[in-house]
């Protein structure tokens, strides 16, 4: 199957270049897709409220590590 470093890591990294979790989906993990789809949601949701402004950060994190995630997959 694919490796690390594969066509399809390479356009599953660039599906969560846009939707944090959609890589994964691509790739068939769909509970690690929804996970990083809510966390990131909730974060940059959060960060719109000034007391929470820092939460972006988090978001931010998250969705870099769907990307590196989908990126270094392999099965």
């Amino acid at each position: 199957m694919a490796k690390q470093g594969s066509g399809g890591n390479v356009i599953a990294a660039i599906c969560n270049i846009f939707i944090p979790g959609l890589g994964q989906l691509v790739q068939g993990r769909i509970m690690k897709a929804v996970l990083f789809f809510i966390v990131t949601a909730v974060c940059y949701a959060l960060s719109a409220t000034v007391i929470l402004f820092f939460m972006w950060i988090v978001g931010a994190l998250v969705h870099l590590w769907s990307i590196i995630d989908a990126a270094r997959y392999s099965n």
